[in-house]
């Protein structure tokens, strides 16, 4: 439990470990999110960050330990049922943002929607309304490879949440972006999921990134760090 708070976890991680090949990415990492909090995991490159990502929200599956999401074994889960929950609990922003580049912005996030059974025409004025709440209104009919980087970022922030979800991960958000794009990005990230009480797991090597957070937590050599206590 964290600061005395005695609410269940929405997603816990208990001694995960998980190796790429021979190269052991995570030895026994464990870590707790509750609803509507913002964790930031930081830590050197190669300290395991990503792969504790991709196991929380079921990318990939842990060699050892468990997930557990709102009570069910994660790591349990047949692919279909992941793949489900990937599309309507789960919001996933990469790096590089990862918009399909034939499809303009609008289509980018309305496509989710759609997967989920929603209209074309409904899908679409959703999309248009998140846009416009992530600053991005005026290229909706924009490829990503006609938009700035800041532009096509907040465009996948606004695909990851446009669901709804009860989750979100994010992994190195701001890492292509410049300064004033990366403030723009974690400023509207923090609001939105805030005021949805979205769950967040950012990984970050940027302390001014981490700030934005409620809680970090440090990976070294693919274990969390203990605690720093200060006088």
């Amino acid at each position: 439990m964290t600061n005395g708070d005695t609410t269940e976890p929405l997603l816990a991680a208990h001694q995960l470990v998980k190796a790429h090949g021979r190269t052991p990415a995570l030895r026994g990492a464990s870590v707790e999110l509750r609803a509507g909090e913002i964790l930031a995991v930081t830590g050197a490159s190669g300290s395991g960050k990503s792969t504790l990502l991709h196991c929380l929200a079921g990318i990939v599956r842990p060699d050892g330990g468990s997930v557990t999401y709102a009570g069910q074994r994660l790591d349990r889960l047949p692919e279909k049922r992941l793949s489900e929950l990937r599309r309507t609990d789960f919001g996933v922003v990469f790096q590089f943002g990862q918009l399909i580049p034939e499809l303009t912005a609008l289509d980018n996030v309305a496509l989710p929607l759609m997967l989920a059974g929603a209209g074309r025409a409904e899908a679409r004025a959703r999309a248009a309304e998140w846009l416009e709440r992530f600053g991005v209104l005026g290229q909706e009919d924009l490829r990503p490879g006609e938009m700035s980087g800041g532009q096509a970022q907040r465009a996948a922030l606004a695909r990851a949440l446009v669901t709804g979800p009860k989750a979100v991960f994010a992994d190195e958000p701001t890492g292509a972006l410049d300064s004033l794009a990366g403030e723009q990005v974690m400023t509207a990230l923090a609001h939105t999921a805030r005021e949805a009480g979205t769950a967040v797991l950012l990984v970050t090597h940027d302390a001014q990134v981490a700030a934005y957070a409620d809680r970090e937590i440090q990976l070294r050599d693919g274990v969390v760090a203990p605690a720093e206590v200060t006088a």
